[in-house]
Formats: structure tokens, C-alpha cells, sequence
């Protein structure tokens, strides 16, 4: 059976681009495939975090992947600090790969903008870290929206690199698992700008936390043109806004946005947003009530996360000590 890696960063509410670009298609995922998610912790602290609103963001978006469906029963979730081999891993990972393959990584210099030199080395080497993630478990697929196809080439490389480095064939070349629509979901403020936790206007996206009717408030002041709905998707091209509420919409019912266009040819925004905002309300509220009961409980919510990294460490401990052993390290 393939197996499944995956992580999302513990940093404020998830959003709705975070659960129609990755969370829902973790929750499919779980039907065929070995699969363990992760609260990639370590990441989040390559930017300067509160400990203690670290500590509540690790359970919140636990509980949110719990109520959205992912089953820690058959599969794994975990908190990535409590398996120290993510850690060990990486610094190996960061005597293997070369500052030309990071200086390449684009996500370095969106996130670091002009202040470059006051980034932290973890920041810059992040995309070690993850490539970790991947391969402390030898995963053979990681789900991946267009932003981190760079991330899993470099991953790649990393993997290829250690076993031509050392004459084994230690490491899968993992493949990426991309999905249909609404894999990048955007603004609701701004089409060309994706759906992000760091947006300054809460408007531009909607929360996994909020309530009906802010769900509905948020999708009538999303931003449209004046033009009524297109036939055909190739209408969408020059109008951002708009093809991302239909986006939005076809992955929410599981059309083709094709099907969306047939449905809704010539209607107004108007009409469009309120069957949107029906069926945002329809697919969310049920997560975010199951959400609510599990961040009443962080005690469960913990245990969850704490069973959950016993199990990754007895996946992750063979691995690492093949590596050990592989590198020339003298082990116990």
C-alpha cells in the first residue's frame, strides 16, 4: 500500500482554502492509503512564535482535522516535535543538499521579502526539514498544491542525492498527488492573491471557526465584476474574482467548473452567491460544531496527538537508524 505524508502548519484558524486544497482530499485519501499527517510544529517556529499561542494552535488545528474527518484510529496525527527524527534527519539532510538547490526555493524569498539577512536559518533551510517530514517515513506520495511542487522536486533531489552519495537505495523518489478542482483556492478580496491566515482583512477568507451567517456576510462582499456568469470556463481567464467563486463552488459540489458554467450561465453574482453561501454553510457547519466539542476537550485532543507520535516514532526508528548506519555514525 502507498503511503501518505503529509503537514500543516499550527499558525491561527484554517481557512477554507485549507480544507478544499488539502484537508478534504486527506480525509479521501484515508480509504486506500497508509497515510500520517502531521502539526508540523518545527516549521511554525522558523518565524518568532508565543509559546503558549503555539501550544493552543497545535490542538485547534488537531481538533480541525479531527472534526473534518481524518481518522487517527487507522491512520496517524501527531504533533512533529514529539518525533525527534524529523530533527535528526534534517541535519543530515543539511550535509547533503546544496545551497544552490535552497537559494532556487522561491517560498525563501516571498517569506523573507527584503529583510533577507535577518531571516533565521531555519527559515532558509526549511525546505530540509521537510523533506524530513517525507522521508523519515519513506512515504511514496505527498499531497501538494502547485506552491510546494518546489519543496517535493528539492525533496527529491535530496533523496537521490543521499543514495548516489553513499551507494544505497535507502530513499523512494516521492511523487506528488495533485488534485481536481479548487487545489489553490484564493482571496475573496483579491483573485490573484491566494486564500492565506496572514491576510489582514478577515474578509478575504472564511475561517473553519466562523458561523453561518459570517460565512454568508463574507461570500456577498466577495469581490466579482460586473458581468453576469460565463458559459464556459475559458470566460473565466481574464476575470480572477469570479473564478474563484466558481472554483469554489464546483469543488464544494464536486462538479467540473465546466458543469458550474452550464448551471449558472447568464445568472447574476447576486443569485450565484446565494447558492454559494448555502452550500459553504452546508459542507462547514457540521466541521465547525465537532470542531468546537474537541477544543472543549483538549485533554482528548493531546492524547490523540501523543498516541499518535508513539506510533510515528515506531515507523520513523527504523529508518533512522538505517540511516545511522548508512552515514558511519557508531550506534548503541
Amino acid at each position: 500500500m502507498n503511503r501518505v505524508f503529509s503537514g500543516v502548519q499550527p499558525t491561527g484558524n484554517l481557512h477554507l482554502g485549507n480544507y478544499l486544497g488539502a484537508i478534504r482530499n486527506w480525509v479521501t485519501l484515508q480509504a486506500d492509503h497508509e497515510c500520517i499527517y502531521c502539526v508540523v510544529d518545527l516549521h511554525a517556529i522558523t518565524v518568532a512564535q508565543d509559546p503558549a499561542e503555539l501550544r493552543a494552535s497545535t490542538r485547534e488545528v488537531a481538533a480541525s482535522l479531527l472534526a473534518a474527518g481524518i481518522d487517527a484510529k487507522t491512520g496517524i496525527l501527531f504533533n512533529q516535535s514529539q518525533v525527534s527524527a524529523h530533527a535528526e534527519l534534517a541535519w543530515i539532510f543539511n550535509c547533503v543538499a546544496r545551497l544552490g538547490w535552497l537559494n532556487r526555493m522561491t517560498q525563501f524569498k516571498e517569506k523573507a521579502g527584503k529583510h533577507r539577512e535577518n531571516a533565521s536559518v531555519g527559515l532558509y533551510a526549511y525546505p530540509n526539514l521537510m523533506a524530513a517530514d517525507i522521508l523519515t517515513y519513506k512515504a511514496t506520495h505527498v499531497p501538494v498544491g502547485e506552491d510546494q511542487k518546489q519543496h517535493l522536486e528539492l525533496c527529491r533531489d535530496i533523496a537521490q542525492a543521499f543514495n548516489s552519495q553513499y551507494g544505497v537505495d535507502c530513499f523512494p523518489l516521492t511523487e506528488p498527488l495533485i488534485f481536481g478542482e479548487a487545489t489553490r483556492v484564493m482571496s475573496l478580496r483579491d483573485g490573484t492573491a491566494k486564500m492565506s491566515k496572514s491576510d489582514p482583512s478577515d474578509y478575504a477568507r472564511i475561517n473553519l471557526t466562523d458561523p453561518p451567517d459570517l460565512i454568508v456576510k463574507k461570500i456577498r462582499r466577495a469581490r466579482t465584476d460586473p458581468d453576469p456568469l460565463p458559459s464556459t470556463p475559458d470566460e473565466l481567464e481574464s476575470r480572477p474574482e469570479a473564478a474563484n467563486l466558481v472554483g469554489i463552488f464546483a469543488a464544494l459540489c464536486s462538479e467540473s467548473v465546466e458543469a458550474v458554467c452550464r448551471r449558472f450561465d447568464g445568472a447574476q453574482f447576486s443569485t450565484f452567491k446565494e447558492k454559494l453561501a448555502e452550500l459553504a454553510i452546508a459542507e462547514l457547519t457540521p466541521i465547525t460544531a465537532e470542531m468546537q466539542r474537541l477544543m472543549d476537550d483538549p485533554a482528548y485532543v493531546e492524547s490523540v496527538l501523543h498516541d499518535g507520535a508513539e506510533r510515528a516514532r515506531n515507523l520513523s526508528e527504523p529508518v533512522i537508524r538505517e540511516v545511522q548506519e548508512v552515514v558511519g555514525f557508531l550506534i548503541a
